[in-house]
C-alpha cells in the first residue's frame, strides 16, 4: 500500500493531488447537474440533448488539436494552468447564476458547455504533462495512477452528492459550488515550486504551425503499437465514455427513477473506476500492450453484462465491473503513452490521445443519444460492448502478426 502512494511523497505532487481531489468533487457535483438539467428539466427526458451537450462539451478537444499540444509544450504549464482552471470557474459561475435567475434555456447550457470544452481542450493536455514537471520519470506512472485515483475518488463522491443537493436546493447552487471547489487547486499551483522539465525548445519553431500539429500524429505513426492502441481507445472511448447519456436515459425510462438514483448509478460506476486506477498505481512497471489487449476484452463483456441486467440494483452492482474495465484501459492508455514517448514530443503526443479520447467521446454522445431514444437504453449500453469486441480484435491481430514476424 506504502508503494501505491509513493508519489505523494512529493511535496509539490502532494500540492497538486490535494487541490485536484476538491477540484474534480466539484467538476463531477456539475456533470451530474449538468446532465439532470437537460434530461430532467430542460427537454422532454430526452436522452439526444444530453447526447449535444456531450458533443458540444468535447468536441473542441478536436478541433483545437492543432494548438493545444503545441501551447501544452512551448507555454509554462503551470501558468497556463492557472489560466485554465480560472476561466473554467467563471463558466461555473455563470451558468449558477443563469440557472437561479430562473431564465436558463437550453441553448445557454449549451453555449456554457461549448465554452468550457473550448477551455478544458488546452487545459487536459497541459494538466497530463504537467504532472511529469512535479514527479521524476521513475515515479511517472505511479503519480498517473493516482490522478486517476483522485479522479474517481470524486466521480464516487461527487454524483452522489450532487443528486441529493439536486433535490435538496437545485442545480443551481451545485454549479455555484463548483465554482467554490476551483480555489483550493488554484491556491495549490501558486504556491508549489514545480520541477520545470529541460527541453529543446530554443530550437524548434515557437509557432503553431501545421508542422507542429502534425508532430504528435508522426510520432505515433512511427510507433506501431502507439497506433494500434489510439485505435482501441477511440472505439471504446466513441461509446463506452458516454455513460452520462445511457445512464441518465437508463435512470428516466427503464426505471423510473430521480435523481438521487442517478447520482448513485455514477457512484456505483465510479467504485470500479477508484479499483482500477488503485491497481495502476500499485503497479511496480508499465502496462504492456498484450496486457490492454485483455482489459479491453473484459470492457467488453462488462458492457454486455450490464445490458442484460433485470433489475436496478443488479445494473448498478454490474457498473462496478464496468467501470473497473473502462479505468484499467483508459489509465493504462495514458501510462502507456507517457513512457512510451520522449519527454520533448510529450505535450503534443498526449494532446492527440486526449483528442482522440475526448474527441471519441464527442462524436459518441450524438450517435449514444440517438439508439437510446430510438432503440433503448440497453440498445445503446450493447453498442458499447460491440466497440470493445471491435477493439480486442484489431489489438489481438496486430499482436499476432508482430509476434510472427521474422526478424530481420
Amino acid at each position: 500500500m506504502v508503494n501505491t502512494f509513493r508519489s505523494l511523497a512529493n511535496p509539490n505532487y502532494r500540492l497538486w493531488f490535494c487541490g485536484a481531489v476538491i477540484s474534480n468533487i466539484g467538476g463531477w457535483l456539475q456533470r451530474t447537474a449538468q446532465d439532470w438539467l437537460v434530461i430532467a428539466e430542460l427537454s422532454d427526458k430526452n436522452a439526444s440533448a444530453v447526447g449535444l451537450v456531450v458533443f458540444l462539451q468535447f468536441a473542441p478537444q478536436i478541433f483545437l488539436l492543432p494548438i493545444t499540444g503545441w501551447t501544452a509544450d512551448r507555454m509554462n504549464r503551470r501558468k497556463l494552468l492557472l489560466i485554465t482552471q480560472t476561466l473554467m470557474a467563471f463558466l461555473a459561475l455563470l451558468l449558477g447564476l443563469l440557472v437561479l435567475s430562473g431564465n436558463v434555456a437550453l441553448w445557454q447550457v449549451c453555449l456554457c458547455a461549448l465554452g468550457l470544452g473550448c477551455v478544458a481542450a488546452f487545459d487536459a493536455p497541459a494538466r497530463h504533462a504537467f504532472v511529469s514537471d512535479l514527479v521524476s520519470e521513475k515515479a511517472l506512472s505511479n503519480a498517473v495512477g493516482l490522478n486517476a485515483v483522485s479522479f474517481n475518488s470524486a466521480r464516487l463522491i461527487g454524483p452522489a452528492i450532487a443528486g441529493v443537493l439536486i433535490a435538496l436546493v437545485g442545480s443551481g447552487w451545485v454549479f455555484i459550488i463548483n465554482f467554490v471547489s476551483f480555489l483550493p487547486l488554484l491556491v495549490a499551483l501558486i504556491l508549489m515550486k514545480p520541477r520545470l522539465a529541460i527541453t529543446a525548445e530554443s530550437n524548434m519553431d515557437r509557432r503553431p504551425n501545421l508542422s507542429n500539429f502534425l508532430d504528435g500524429f508522426r510520432y505515433i505513426g512511427r510507433h506501431g503499437e502507439m497506433t494500434v492502441i489510439c485505435i482501441m481507445s477511440f472505439l471504446i472511448c466513441c461509446f463506452g465514455m458516454n455513460f452520462s447519456v445511457y445512464l441518465s436515459s437508463m435512470t428516466v425510462h427503464v426505471f423510473e427513477g430521480q435523481s438521487d438514483q442517478y447520482g448513485l448509478l455514477l457512484s456505483m460506476m465510479a467504485i470500479g473506476s477508484i479499483t482500477g486506477a488503485i491497481v495502476t498505481a500499485s503497479r511496480k512497471s508499465s502496462p504492456s500492450f498484450y496486457s490492454m489487449i485483455y482489459v479491453a476484452g473484459f470492457y467488453a463483456l462488462s458492457c454486455f453484462a450490464v445490458a442484460l441486467s433485470p433489475t436496478f440494483w443488479s445494473f448498478a452492482v454490474l457498473l462496478i465491473c464496468l467501470g473497473l474495465g473502462t479505468q484499467l484501459f483508459t489509465t493504462s492508455t495514458a501510462s502507456f503513452m507517457q513512457l512510451a514517448t520522449a519527454k520533448i514530443y510529450r505535450g503534443r503526443v498526449m494532446s492527440v490521445v486526449l483528442a482522440i479520447a475526448i474527441g471519441g467521446t464527442a462524436l459518441g454522445g450524438p450517435i449514444m443519444g440517438f439508439v437510446a431514444d430510438q432503440f433503448g437504453a440497453r440498445a445503446a449500453i450493447a453498442l458499447c460492448g460491440i466497440s470493445g469486441v471491435l477493439a480486442v480484435g484489431i489489438g489481438a491481430c496486430y499482436y499476432h502478426r508482430s509476434a510472427n514476424k521474422p526478424a530481420k
